[in-house]
């Protein structure tokens, strides 16, 4: 097969290829925008430039190897093909390089793969709905995913909605990227929580029909923006239940991206709310410190915990019979995340449409911070000390 003309020469304007599908120059290309592929296979540049397509991804295409250095080293995402493989060796290695083939009886594609420093080698169409994703993550900018926190009460009224706003407020005040999601269809609505109801932005029965993957950036817009946060809550129609493949790939997007993304959880365990806490890193339990309280988050908990591992307990004080929030954690078999004091003026902030944990010296404030602290440091996000008190 002939091979293409280089996409970018060294000096003049770039050479029309004589057949095959339109290749994008390297001019204007940003290497963030898509990836960069390096082949002389007609048929598979075709396929990769529709897929990229598809991703929304805009690729810059090398015909020949090896490619531009300051290109292999900007691009997001390097796909190689089999054809040129073998004439990489003089490039640095990095991270982000696919071979791509379309032999799977092709035996030297392996040893090409190892001496290339590839991470996957892909066979198309096989592996296509892979590669996709990797593609539009690459255009979107994915990095590490976010930090996932799912809140949810032990009882009705313990107040998981205020700590999961709490938790949103304060980490965005520290300047992660945020996403708060009320995944309750019978709460009071988040969006209130926030003082925000009004603000104009999609809800949850605007994105029901979400399949698939749904682009990051866009659905991040899309939200209302409230101090400083994306949040997503419910309209106040009659919409009672979101399908579950919605949740998944409103909340797959939302992680993507990186930073905080914080769930308020129903206390029943439905098809939505087991589909969040399966993209939950971990959850916290609020539960007040009493007996009938424990009780009932005794019974939260066994459901919760089939399907998150990591689940801790934050005990709502002060307790009528003086229970220790340790006893009550005991009691529940969970780990204390920490204990919640009473917050001073909680209700006129409330009702003045100041957040919960807009007070950052207050008990919500304080235990948000020390708890974000704590789980991005374990998460390898972020460097943080423990919890305090």
């Amino acid at each position: 097969m002939a091979a293409r003309p280089p996409v970018d020469p060294p000096a003049g304007p770039p050479p029309v290829p004589p057949r095959g599908p339109s290749v994008p120059s390297l001019d204007g290309w940003e290497p963030r925008s898509g990836p960069l592929i390096v082949t002389e296979n007609d048929e598979l540049i075709d396929a990769l430039l529709k897929l990229c397509a598809a991703a929304g991804a805009t690729p810059h295409v090398v015909c020949g190897a090896p490619p531009p250095r300051q290109a292999w080293e900007a691009a997001a995402l390097v796909l190689v093909g089999a054809d040129v493989a073998d004439r990489m060796a003089t490039l640095t290695r990095r991270p982000g390089v696919l071979l791509v083939g379309a032999d799977l009886d092709d035996a030297t594609v392996w040893q090409q793969a190892v001496a290339l420093g590839a991470e996957h080698v892909v066979f198309l169409p096989d592996s296509e709905p892979w590669l996709l994703d990797r593609v539009a993550d690459a255009a979107e900018g994915v990095g590490s995913p976010a930090l996932t926190v799912a809140v949810m009460g032990g009882r009705g009224g313990a107040g998981a909605s205020t700590l999961a706003c709490a938790l949103a407020v304060t980490a965005a005040r520290e300047g992660h990227r945020t996403v708060l999601i009320d995944v309750d269809p019978l709460g009071g609505g988040l969006d209130v929580l926030l003082g925000g109801e009004e603000v104009v932005g999609l809800r949850w029965p605007d994105l029901a029909s979400s399949r698939g993957r749904v682009n990051a950036v866009e659905l991040e817009q899309s939200l209302p923006r409230l101090h400083r946060l994306a949040a997503l809550s419910w309209d106040r129609g009659d919409t009672l239940s979101i399908p579950v493949e919605a949740v998944r790939t409103v909340l797959g997007a939302a992680r993507r991206r990186g930073g905080v993304v914080v769930l308020d959880l129903p206390r029943r365990i439905d098809d939505a709310a087991a589909e969040a806490l399966e993209q939950a890193d971990l959850g916290l339990l609020v539960v007040p410190a009493e007996l009938r309280a424990m009780t009932a988050s005794s019974r939260v908990a066994a459901a919760v915990s089939m399907r998150l591992s990591d689940l801790r307990s934050v005990v709502r004080g002060p307790s009528p019979s003086g229970m220790t929030a340790t006893e009550v954690a005991h009691g529940l078999r969970l780990p204390l995340a920490g204990e919640l004091a009473p917050e001073p003026g909680l209700a006129a902030d409330l009702e003045c449409g100041r957040p919960p944990g807009a007070r950052p010296k207050g008990p919500l404030g304080r235990f948000c911070t020390a708890f974000l602290t704590e789980a991005l440091a374990g998460a390898g996000l972020t460097d943080g000390g423990g919890v305090a008190a």
